[in-house]
């Protein structure tokens, strides 16, 4: 990762959860070593059976896909 990447980081992981704003989050790469299109997820949302490694029932629910996720991490880093 390079400092760059790791400020990045840095400032997702203060975000709460891109699909139902909890905290603490976990940053999720949707392609390995992609750190700029990474988004910050609660570990229900990430990892839990519902989540994006799972059936992604919150995901569908919030009505949020990677584009819209995306998106959103970079308009709440803006602010």
């Amino acid at each position: 990762m390079t400092a760059s990447e790791r400020r990045h980081v840095s400032r997702m992981a203060e975000l709460s959860c891109v699909i139902d704003n909890l905290e603490p989050v976990e940053i999720h790469e949707f392609e390995q070593g992609q750190w700029f299109t990474a988004v910050p997820l609660c570990m229900e949302c990430h990892r839990g059976q519902e989540g994006w490694h799972g059936t992604r029932q919150r995901w569908t629910r919030a009505k949020m896909d990677q584009l819209k996720a995306i998106n959103e991490t970079h308009r709440r880093l803006a602010t």
